[in-house]
């Protein structure tokens, strides 16, 4: 090899052109690299040659007369030191990190691990079986030609996100013909498509799309990863669990949903990958170059840091690893049209190759690319790891899950005091986060619900999570649950809990979408859809997991008009969705020339602004905001009632100004009857209940 001139290295993973295959892999620890070739069945291997070139790290070559629909792995030579941090193992057929499409299904036998389970030494042993008749093979995939892009580019301020599972969501849908059911396409049938735009949903957020694994114990159990949180192979698609086996077909469906003015953003991992802790399966990035892409114990390298609490963490400070991001991003947002996406413990982002908090390096060279750059990106602001809550510290151009806004409006309106001041800057968009270092309100995410933890309906239903389907101990999820069960615990024939309930979902429904910041809607609450206590359905391929449509139609349970009526009101009057901080005095804070703004002030029930005393009363269950046109007019007056008795309240004066009621959660439909009010009229805001008047003509 020394004699021979190298040819400049292809882009890693596997290429086409006419001619044949480029293949390429990175490892700075291989002493050779061999590249299997299988039928196109992939079980049979039906050829195995040693990638012949080396630049720098990047082992490649390029074999003739190959092209798209090969199936191929690798099988990497070099040390096995688990003690070092090293475990290349050439008996065991690796994934490509970089490939676009997987082939077969991976099954749990003992051949997968690296090492003899049952050893003496366990982890630290050696395994010679063969793995490749029980993992999935790579597929050399078609050249991409980048098409124009379609993405509808709804400003941040106008957006309003619906979390949902590709298959959960239409599995038991019954506008869906049966046989679509849970398959992409159902999204785009024209009763789903409807039924968004009905809720006013502008942006869909599908958990993860990515390859990716089931955990053994759940397999044992007859259960599966069913969100997906679970990695293989960064770039290909999930396959038959979403019915997703090639790019295409996540392409087809963002075009389809573009066409109705709908964005898509993905849920992206990579944090970690579903090769676990250093008991778990070598099946790609570990048997390839463990030290380089994986966090390791500097003080025992055979164990792995887990920030992600799922055993091991990618080292997104390496370049490497950085660039695998980078181009997964790129491949998404390229061949699909992507419009963003939502980074899972996004704080794993920002660690340096020693996992310490670096600060922004791999997030400025994602805001850098010319493509990401121009996408919405959404941080899960936090891991698991030393100083791993990064809420507000994320970059401009970024967009955060808020918990802080979930836990204060949670926990207000489950009855804990002292909150309202906290609540009131929620509401505003959290500038104590965001106005210091320059960004807008919406850099808030704002949600009461998501995947994690409880649905709304249970959020109002259990105080304690029922998790026992999921067979294991799962970690304490009630810290930040501040459920209530309205007086019954789990399900209840009562009418009066009932309504009860209902009210409680549409008061923390108002209270998200009327709200400044981007609000996010968890798919099925508009529904009433439970989970049946588990907080964690993660595992739940079924019943449990998939959304449940019974509710649409009852009066109890659907709130598919009050959520319409909501983010109509939001659309109608930019005072609820203006996308700047108000300062002491009720007036626009940022601009050079404090450019007229929506303006706002705090008022008691009687009308006059809140004083200093006001806001520090651990008693107060009530706030009243009126809010303020560009001119300067009083536009709406927002009204929430938390305590167990009816608020009398003054409408601001003038007389000759009329209110109308919009909202009213406590009323049969939720929505006001826009009957009048005179300014300066007393008005009762009924115990537990969320009220909106605007004004119009006298």
């Amino acid at each position: 090899m020394a004699d021979r001139v190298n040819p400049a290295p292809p882009p890693l993973g596997a290429t086409p052109d006419e001619l044949g295959v480029h293949f390429a892999l990175y490892s700075s620890v291989a002493e050779k690299v061999e590249l299997c070739l299988f039928d196109e069945h992939g079980q049979r291997e039906t050829d195995r040659q040693p990638l012949r070139y080396r630049s720098g790290d990047i082992w490649h070559d390029f074999l003739p007369d190959l092209g798209p629909g090969q199936r191929y792995g690798y099988r990497v030579h070099g040390p096995y030191a688990p003690a070092q941090g090293l475990r290349c193992n050439p008996n065991k057929l690796l994934i490509d990190p970089c490939a676009r499409q997987l082939a077969g299904s991976f099954q749990w036998h003992d051949a997968v691990f690296g090492y003899q389970r049952g050893h003496r030494l366990g982890h630290y042993s050696f395994d010679q079986r063969d793995s490749a008749p029980w993992v999935p093979k790579g597929v050399v995939t078609e050249r991409i030609s980048v098409q124009p892009s379609t993405r509808p580019r709804h400003r941040w301020a106008n957006t309003l996100i619906y979390e949902m599972h590709l298959k959960g969501l239409t599995q038991q849908c019954p506008f869906v013909p049966e046989g679509l059911r849970g398959r992409p396409q159902a999204l785009l049938e024209r009763g789903m498509l409807d039924h968004l735009r009905h809720l006013g949903v502008t942006t869909v957020e599908l958990l993860p799309v990515q390859s990716r694994l089931s955990e053994e114990p759940l397999v044992e159990q007859g259960l599966s990863n069913y969100w997906g949180y679970n990695p293989l192979a960064l770039m290909a698609p999930a396959g038959s669990e979403l019915a997703l086996a090639q790019a295409e077909d996540l392409a087809g469906l963002v075009a389809g949903l573009h066409a109705a003015g709908i964005e898509v953003l993905l849920d992206v991992v990579f944090n970690h990958t579903a090769e676990g802790d250093e008991t778990g399966p070598t099946l790609s990035l570990r048997g390839i170059d463990n030290p380089t892409y994986y966090l390791l114990d500097p003080d025992d390298p055979a164990r792995y840091l887990n920030y992600s609490g799922c055993g091991n963490s990618l080292r997104c400070g390496d370049p490497v690893v950085a660039r695998l991001i980078v181009d997964s991003l790129r491949y998404w947002a390229e061949r699909c049209d992507i419009d963003g996406f939502r980074f899972d413990l996004a704080a794993s982002l920002t660690r340096d190759r020693h996992g310490a908090p670096d600060g922004n390096w791999l997030l400025g060279a994602i805001m850098n690319d010319p493509l990401l750059s121009g996408l919405k990106l959404v941080a899960e602001p936090w891991d698991l790891g030393p100083d791993g809550h990064n809420l507000g510290r994320f970059p401009p151009g970024w967009a955060e899950w808020n918990d802080r806004y979930r836990g204060t409006l949670r926990r207000f309106w489950a009855g804990e005091p002292g909150l309202s001041a906290d609540l009131a800057t929620r509401l505003c968009g959290s500038d104590d986060l965001y106005a210091a270092v320059r960004r807008r309100p919406s850099a808030s995410l704002n949600f009461v619900t998501s995947h994690d933890g409880f649905t709304l309906q249970d959020l109002v239903s259990f105080l304690k999570p029922r998790n026992g389907a999921n067979g294991h101990v799962d970690p304490d999820w009630e810290s930040w649950q501040a459920s209530i069960n309205c007086g019954v615990e789990g399900p209840s024939d009562d009418p009066a809990v009932q309504a009860r309930r209902r009210r409680a979902r549409r008061n923390r429904l108002a209270c998200l979408l009327l709200a400044r910041g981007v609000p996010m809607l968890l798919a099925g609450d508009e529904l009433g859809n439970s989970q049946h206590g588990n907080s964690n359905a993660y595992c739940q391929d079924n019943p449990m997991g998939w959304i449940d449509w019974q509710g649409l139609g009852d009066p109890l349970l659907d709130l598919r008009d009050f959520i319409a009526g909501l983010t109509a009101l939001r659309r109608e009057l930019g005072l609820f969705s203006a996308d700047h901080f108000i300062d002491a005095e009720g007036r626009r804070r940022d601009g050079p020339a404090r450019e007229p703004g929506y303006g706002l002030r705090w008022l008691r029930p009687d009308g006059a602004p809140m004083s200093a005393v006001d806001w520090q009363d651990p008693g107060s269950r009530h706030l009243l905001c009126e809010l303020f046109d560009p001119a300067g007019n009083s536009a709406a007056l927002w009204v929430i009632n938390a305590a167990e008795q009816a608020l009398p309240c003054r409408l601001p004066e003038p007389a000759e100004r009329c209110w109308q009621l919009r909202v009213d959660s406590a009323s049969a439909t939720g929505l006001g009857e826009r009957t009048s009010r005179a300014g300066g009229d007393w008005i009762e805001v009924g115990p537990d209940a969320v009220v909106v008047l605007v004004t119009g003509a006298a």
